[in-house]
């Protein structure tokens, strides 16, 4: 891996803090460690069609990886901030933007930006 590369470099942290997040929340098996390396690889190729979006690439692997645990296993990460009515799972804001964060839409409540889910 070339680190001097900045597309590289914002791949390796939207890697780094999604894997952050998967295992905060004890679901970062392998098998879900796969899913993060398949919206890497296919997040590159459209990053360098727009390299312009380089920013946004935290948000766009974080938001990969929660519709393919849906599809797979459930809702994930589900808010820590609601106690009553059903469990359900925290959306990404800004869909897509810089730094993002965590969000409980029913609270509206931020809970954390990604990488940070404690």
């Amino acid at each position: 891996m070339d680190d001097t590369n900045p597309l590289e470099q914002a791949l390796h942290t939207a890697r780094a803090l999604v894997l952050a997040d998967l295992a905060a929340r004890d679901v970062a098996d392998a098998e879900v460690v796969s899913l993060v390396e398949e919206s890497v690889t296919h997040r590159r190729w459209w990053a360098e069609q727009w390299p312009e979006g380089r920013e946004y690439l935290t948000g766009l692997v974080a938001q990969d990886v929660q519709d393919a645990l849906l599809e797979r296993y459930g809702r994930w990460p589900l808010c820590p901030v609601c106690d009553a009515g059903d469990p359900h799972a925290l959306e990404i804001e800004p869909e897509l933007g810089p730094d993002p964060r965590w969000v409980c839409h029913r609270a509206g409540v931020v809970v954390a930006p990604v990488g940070t889910l404690g």
